[in-house]
């Protein structure tokens, strides 16, 4: 009898038993834990945190402020005897603008135009940052710096002269003014005429103030860097900068309002300054950097007609106005001019934006030859100087 038929299903039920067994008796490996790429989700907050801190900050806009309302700057001026071509150039450059220009002759402080004289012939506005012409000038002649003298202002920024006026550094003014104190600070200034009348005999005309004491709060460094305290008026900038022009003499301005004072004028010298030998050519270079790469670089206009300047910008607490000033002279052969700017207004006002008003009318009078030897003055015709816009576009 046959029975392998039988036993060979048995023999495969039992070997597969077996196997299953097997298996189940083999040790399993432990399931890996999650890397550490699948963190524990975060609570909604800390991940809107989270999400917040890696987005770019977003961009802070420049504040915009409104300009002030546009003004007719020459109302109630008297034009006789102005030279019509600078004061048309000038009204031109000004505009609508709140603010006055002063136009004089250094070589003998005829004072050729004065734009919104009513407001040029007041009492005086604080200087802001001219007042540094003052402040080095009397650093030179007291021999507290040289122009090329570093001074140390930080652990890594130091300046010279020329650097310091071309950008107009406070902390440099301010440390030269507290080494050289209240009193040759005071001496130098009255000396470039600052508390006085700069003119001779001109009607409306009234002089500036110099404090008689250090500002309690900040120092001589408070003067001599920002003008706090001081009250200077457009026409002693003026004469000051047509000393600097002329070499170092302090003339009286004078202003002919007709043709009878136009003929008899003649040059009335107030003083000669007693400057370091060098000071003036001393602080040259500065006012020209500041023109060419400083604060007063909307000025310039051509490198063969250099301009040297220096600008001022801070707000007048008397008046809660902004002020910009930028008082200039240019190096030309033939009829050298200095001009004074002053602007008052909201904080679209400053000492650059005055330097472009001066870069205007410099460049007007270029324009017309006005700077060269030969240049064929044209006859001054009667004509209305109109600065308010006539139409909108």
């Amino acid at each position: 009898m046959k029975v392998f038929p039988v036993l060979i299903p048995l023999v495969l039920v039992g070997l597969l038993q077996i196997s299953s067994s097997a298996a189940d008796s083999t040790p399993q490996a432990p399931a890996k834990k999650k890397t550490a790429a699948k963190k524990r989700a975060k609570p909604p907050a800390a991940a809107a945190a989270v999400s917040a801190a890696k987005a770019p900050a977003p961009s802070k806009k420049k504040p915009r402020y409104k300009p002030a309302p546009p003004v007719d700057p020459t109302l109630g001026d008297n034009v006789d005897g102005d030279d019509i071509t600078v004061r048309r150039a000038a009204v031109e450059a000004l505009g609508t603008m709140n603010g006055a220009v002063v136009a004089v002759d250094p070589s003998s402080g005829r004072v050729l135009s004065i734009v919104n004289q009513k407001l040029a012939l007041a009492s005086g506005f604080i200087p802001c940052s001219t007042i540094k012409l003052v402040t080095a000038l009397a650093g030179l002649s007291e021999h507290v710096i040289e122009r090329d003298t570093p001074v140390r202002l930080g652990r890594s920024t130091s300046y010279n002269l020329t650097g310091a006026l071309a950008k107009s550094n406070n902390p440099f003014f301010q440390k030269l003014g507290n080494q050289l104190g209240y009193e040759r600070v005071t001496h130098y200034a009255q000396m470039l005429g600052l508390g006085e009348k700069a003119g001779l005999d001109i009607a409306g005309e009234e002089p500036g103030s110099w404090p008689d004491k250090a500002p309690a709060a900040g120092g001589v460094g408070m003067m001599t860097a920002y003008g706090e305290n001081i009250l200077m008026t457009p026409l002693e900038l003026a004469a000051l900068l047509s000393a600097i022009a002329n070499g170092g003499k302090l003339f009286y301005l004078q202003y002919p309002r007709n043709g009878a004072e136009d003929e008899a004028f003649t040059p009335q010298l107030k003083r000669s300054l007693e400057l370091a030998p060098s000071g003036i050519s001393d602080i040259k270079p500065g006012m020209r950097a500041a023109v060419d790469i400083g604060t007063a670089r909307r000025a310039g206009y051509d490198p063969n007609e250099p301009i040297l300047g220096k600008t001022g910008t801070c707000t007048d607490f008397r008046f809660s106005s902004h002020m910009g000033w930028f008082g200039s002279f240019n190096e030309v052969d033939h009829h050298q001019l200095v001009l004074v700017v002053m602007l008052l207004g909201t904080k679209t006002v400053n000492g650059p934006v005055a330097s472009g008003v001066a870069g205007a009318i410099y460049r007007a009078l270029s324009e017309q030859r006005y700077f060269v030897a030969d240049a064929s003055r044209k006859p001054d015709l009667p004509e209305i100087l109109v600065t308010m816009p006539c139409c909108s576009r």
